[in-house]
This record gives structure tokens, C-alpha cells and sequence, in this order.
């Protein structure tokens, strides 16, 4: 299961590829059986109340099922994998009280809402990657500290409050339709990967005061105007793959230069054009990373020596 549990890579930056179920004019039904659940059942461990014991992982990916009906009495499972099916309906699941890790991508789920999760008051780690969903409404998830929601459809975050998801700490929204960041109001989050979109303005990123990594690589950005001194946790920025053209898209850095370590901005314009790397550390002299390569100490004396002329220039105009 480790392996699994990896939600990204350190940068963020994998290609999404569609795995899942392909397009087909006629669905046959294809329903779990006692059979294949007892196939798949492992790991042995107490019930709740002590007095027995009994299997809490079920591995059923990869079955071509489009109906877990079978599943609802199965109320102890804590590790669920039905990643790799057909399904659009989890409303079976509504039972299964104690999960605390769900692996459902590459399915067909298209909306959250009529879906079990009010119900799922533990779960802590939830993998709906590669579905069809266009929305967030209906998802809560008070206990919900990882939440994969790569490769769907979606437009607009709604519903992504503090109030239904206050222990989320990483967010996964890559390969999506998104062309804004507004709608994250969540103070805890310390992880969001918004790669792949088409996001061109960065809005509402005041609300992330605990945030240490944002990825943005593959997006629409031209400045990085809407970084928020509120981020004062902000040590990793992706911004790799966007359209800044010049150093004037670049100013807003200033409003995280306390906390911000580590700078990725190849594959825009300004990386061609510019001394880009002496630009970004008079703005962020304490970087330690930009791009592949950490900030040599020449570079760093050369930095500092720009920003004392600069005072100094300043100082001398009348």
C-alpha cells in the first residue's frame, strides 16, 4: 500500500494520462461477488470493540465493476481499493463506517452529490483521480488530510471551506479546468498542486497562510501578481511552463521573500530573454534554489551588492 499512498512526486510535474475505462455504446453490468471480495481481503486486525478480529483491507482494483452492492455488510474494512472499474455510483459505501483510506480513480464518478461521503466520518485519505467530475459540491470530509482530485473536469472550486475540511493539508487538483485559484479557503492546507490548468490569475491565496508548496507548473500565468504576504509558510513555487514575459511579472515575489527557498520558472519567456536568475535573487536574496541548480555564493555576494547599490541610489536621488 505505500506505494499508493504517494499522492505526487517532490515537484509535481508528472504528465497526467488517462488509464481509466475507455467510451463504450453498450454497458453490461458486471456486479461484485462474495467471491471476488474474499479474494482480495487481507490484513487482520481487532474489530473496534476488541472482542474479535477480522480483515480491514479489500484490493478490488482492476475488476471492470460498475456495482459494489456486496460491499455494504463488509462494515469493517478500513483500506479500500476499487481504483481501475466502472463505477458511478458509490453509495454502497454509505455502511463501511471506518474507512479511512479510498483508492477510486480511474472511474466514472461524475458528481459528488447522492454520494456516501457525509457518512465516511473517518476517512483520512481519498484518491478520486481520472473520473468525470465537473464539481466539489457534495464533498466533506472533516477527518480528510489528503484529497487527489487530478485529471477530471473541473471548472470552479466551490465548496472548499475550512468548515467541512479543516485537517486537509494536501490538494491535488492537477490536469483540471481551472483559470483561477480562487475558492481555497483553507488555512491548514500546506500542499496544493494546480499544474495543467489553464489557471491565468492567482486570487484567494491570502486565505493559505500555512501553505509550504504551490505548484503551478503547465498554466496560463503572464505575473505572479496575487501572492499574498499572508503566505509567510511559502517555501517551494512551481511556476515552470507559464507566459512570464519579464522581470515586472516577477515583483510580487517580494511579498514572500522571507519564507520562499526554492524557485522553478523554466520554460517561460523571460528564462530566454533575461539574467533572470540575478533578477530573481535581488528580489528573494535569501533563495537557495532556482530552478535545478542552487544559488552559488557568487551569486548571492552579487545579489546583495546590486540591492546596496540600489539603496544607495535611492538615497542619493533628490
Amino acid at each position: 500500500m505505500d506505494e499508493d499512498t504517494v499522492m505526487s512526486d517532490v515537484e509535481g510535474d508528472e504528465e497526467i494520462q488517462q488509464d481509466g475505462p475507455g467510451e463504450e455504446t453498450e454497458v453490461q453490468v458486471c456486479s461484485l461477488t462474495q467471491e471476488t471480495i474474499t479474494e482480495g481481503l487481507s490484513l487482520l486486525c481487532r474489530t473496534g470493540n476488541g472482542l474479535g478480529h477480522t480483515f480491514v483491507k479489500l484490493d478490488l482494483k482492476h475488476k471492470e465493476l460498475n456495482d459494489i452492492t456486496a460491499i455494504s455488510s463488509f462494515i469493517h474494512l478500513r483500506f479500500l481499493d476499487v481504483s481501475n472499474n466502472r463505477l458511478t455510483d458509490l453509495s454502497p459505501l454509505a455502511s463501511l463506517t471506518q474507512l479511512l483510506w479510498l483508492k477510486v480513480d480511474s472511474n466514472a464518478v461524475a458528481c459528488f452529490k447522492g454520494q456516501p461521503f457525509t457518512q465516511l466520518t473517518y476517512l483520512q485519505w481519498l484518491n478520486m483521480a481520472l473520473n468525470k467530475l465537473t464539481e466539489l459540491d457534495g464533498l466533506v470530509g472533516p477527518a480528510l488530510e489528503s484529497l487527489n482530485l487530478t485529471g477530471n473536469s473541473i471548472q470552479k472550486l466551490k465548496g472548499l471551506q475550512s468548515t467541512c475540511f479543516s485537517n486537509l493539508v494536501t490538494l491535488e487538483l492537477r490536469g483540471n479546468h481551472l483559470d483561477t485559484t480562487d475558492g481555497i479557503n483553507l488555512p491548514n492546507l500546506r500542499r496544493l498542486y494546480l499544474a495543467q490548468n489553464v489557471i491565468k490569475r492567482l486570487e484567494g491565496l491570502e486565505r493559505l497562510e500555512r501553505l509550504t508548496s504551490l505548484h503551478l507548473r503547465d498554466n496560463q500565468l503572464d505575473s505572479l501578481d496575487g501572492l499574498s504576504p499572508n503566505m509567510k509558510c511559502l517555501q517551494y513555487l512551481n511556476v515552470r511552463g507559464n507566459a512570464i514575459f519579464d522581470e515586472g511579472g516577477l515583483k510580487s515575489l517580494r511579498l514572500v521573500s522571507k519564507s520562499l527557498r526554492a524557485l522553478i520558472l523554466s520554460e517561460n519567456p523571460l528564462v530566454e530573454t533575461t539574467d533572470y536568475r540575478m533578477s530573481v535573487l535581488i528580489l528573494l536574496p535569501n533563495l537557495e534554489r532556482i530552478d535545478k541548480d542552487p544559488v552559488t555564493s557568487e551569486e548571492r555576494s552579487e545579489a546583495w551588492e546590486r540591492i546596496k547599490e540600489r539603496k544607495e541610489e535611492e538615497i542619493s536621488e533628490p
